[in-house]
């Protein structure tokens, strides 16, 4: 019998633990949106989307290409996250 692989605990744990360390930071803040705390949670959103892709949907074991599109999707978004919140301030 095989022993269950204990990869998908471990990413669970590192995406918990990555939610928590948000809430601590957003915890701390003086609940005024902060430039430098929005974008480090805009980092985290895209640390834990390429981990959930990686891990819990398949794209480590998948082609090559689907795992640099999915590589793609998530520098895409983010940046466009990240512009679009950029030029609001400038905008402001």
């Amino acid at each position: 019998m095989t022993q269950p692989s204990r990869r998908p605990v471990i990413i669970w744990l590192i995406l918990v633990a990555i939610t928590l360390g948000y809430l601590a930071l957003d915890s701390s803040a003086d609940h005024r949106a902060s430039t430098a705390v929005t974008i480090v949670a805009i980092v985290l959103a895209l640390v834990k989307a390429r981990f959930i892709f990686r891990e819990f949907m398949q794209a480590r074991n998948a082609p090559v290409l689907l795992g640099r599109l999915t590589d793609l999707w998530v520098l895409l978004i983010g940046a466009a996250l990240l512009g679009s919140y950029l030029t609001g301030l400038a905008v402001r």
